[in-house]
C-alpha cells in the first residue's frame, strides 16, 4: 500500500508503520510527483493547499483515502470521486482554535487593539476595558471546539448557551436564534461550512445581535455576509473578531480593515507549534486502522 503525505515532518511523527506500507512525500503545489499517483492508496494533501490540489485525484486510480489536516472538509466533498473515503483531521486543531477564540475575546474586551494602536504611535491612552465575567456568550455549534470553546468561557464566570443544527438537552436549535440572539453579548460562530451554514450570518441574523455585542466568526467566511457584517460594524453597533473573511485573503482595500472595532487575522486559529506533529499522529493511527482492516476515525464520507 502505497501513501503520499505533505510533510517530512510527518515520517517521525506517524509511528510504527505496518508491513508493505511505502510512505512517500508529496507535497503539493509545483513538486514533481516522487512516483506514479495511480499507485496511491492513502493521500494526505498538503494543508491550507486543497483548492489547487484536488485536480490530483483524478490521477489517483486506486486512491482508497484522502485523509485531510483539516477540520473543515467543504472543499473535498464535491469532488471526492466515487469508492474514495474522505476524513478530517477534528480533535487536531480544538484547543489551538479554542485558545483563539478566548484570546479574540479577551483582547476586544479589554481593549487590546486600541492599546496597539496607540503604543505604535507612542500614546498613553487609557481607556476602560470591560469584564468576560458576567457576560451571556452564546456559541453557536456545539461540536468538538465549541464545547472546547465553551469550557474556556465557563472558567471566567461567563454564562454559556449553546446552539445547535438540532436541539437537545442543554442546546439550543438554529431556528431560536432570533430570540437568543438580543439577549447575548458575545456571539461565537464554530460550524461547519455547509450548504445550510453558507450565509447563516446574514443581515436579519446581526440585526438581531444587541449593540454594543461582539461577533466571533472562526468557522469558514462564507458563514457571514460579508457586506452585512461591514455595514453593522461600520455603523459602530457591533464589533467583530474575525479568523475567517469571504473573500480569503481579504483584498487589502476592504473596509473591513479601517474599523477600529473589528480584529481580523490571517486564519490562524490553528496554526501554533507542533500542530503539524499532531496531525501526523492521527494519520499515523489511520494508515494502521486501513492496513487492519478496521473503521477509519473522522469519516466525512465513506467511500469504501
Amino acid at each position: 500500500m502505497k501513501i503520499w503525505i505533505a510533510h517530512e515532518e510527518g515520517l517521525g511523527r506517524m509511528g510504527a508503520v505496518p508491513d508493505g506500507v511505502t510512505i512517500e512525500v508529496y507535497p503539493g503545489g509545483d513538486a514533481e510527483p516522487p512516483s506514479d499517483p495511480a499507485d496511491v492508496a492513502f493521500w494526505v494533501p498538503p494543508y491550507m493547499a486543497e483548492h489547487g490540489a484536488t485536480d490530483m485525484l483524478k490521477r489517483m486510480t486506486s486512491l482508497k483515502v484522502v485523509q485531510l489536516m483539516s477540520a473543515g472538509a467543504e472543499v473535498w466533498e464535491p469532488v471526492m470521486p466515487e469508492g474514495v473515503a474522505l476524513c478530517d483531521a477534528k480533535g487536531v486543531h480544538t484547543v489551538a482554535t479554542a485558545e483563539w477564540v478566548l484570546t479574540a475575546i479577551l483582547s476586544h474586551l479589554r481593549r487590546f487593539p486600541h492599546f496597539a494602536r496607540a503604543q505604535a504611535a507612542r500614546e498613553w491612552d487609557r481607556v476602560e476595558g470591560e469584564f468576560l465575567w458576567g457576560k451571556k456568550v452564546l456559541i453557536v455549534g456545539a461540536g468538538d471546539i465549541g464545547e472546547s470553546v465553551a469550557r474556556r468561557v465557563e472558567s471566567f464566570d461567563a454564562e454559556v448557551v449553546r446552539v445547535a443544527r438540532t436541539a437537545r438537552e442543554g442546546v439550543h436549535s438554529v431556528e431560536e436564534l432570533p430570540e437568543l440572539l438580543p439577549e447575548a453579548d458575545i456571539v461565537v460562530i464554530v460550524v461547519p461550512l455547509t450548504e445550510a451554514t453558507t450565509g447563516l450570518v446574514d443581515a436579519k441574523f446581526l440585526a438581531a445581535m444587541r449593540t454594543g455585542s461582539l461577533l466571533v466568526n472562526v468557522a469558514r467566511g462564507k458563514v457571514a455576509d460579508t457586506d452585512a457584517l461591514l455595514a453593522e460594524t461600520a455603523a459602530g453597533r457591533i464589533g467583530a473578531a474575525l479568523d475567517v473573511t469571504d473573500p480569503e485573503p481579504l483584498p487589502s482595500d476592504h473596509g473591513l480593515w479601517e474599523l477600529d472595532n473589528v480584529l481580523i487575522t490571517p486564519h490562524v486559529g490553528g496554526n501554533v507549534p507542533g500542530i503539524t506533529g499532531r496531525a501526523y499522529e492521527l494519520i499515523g493511527a489511520q494508515v494502521r486502522r486501513l492496513a487492519a482492516g478496521e473503521p477509519l476515525e473522522n469519516v466525512v464520507t465513506d467511500g469504501y
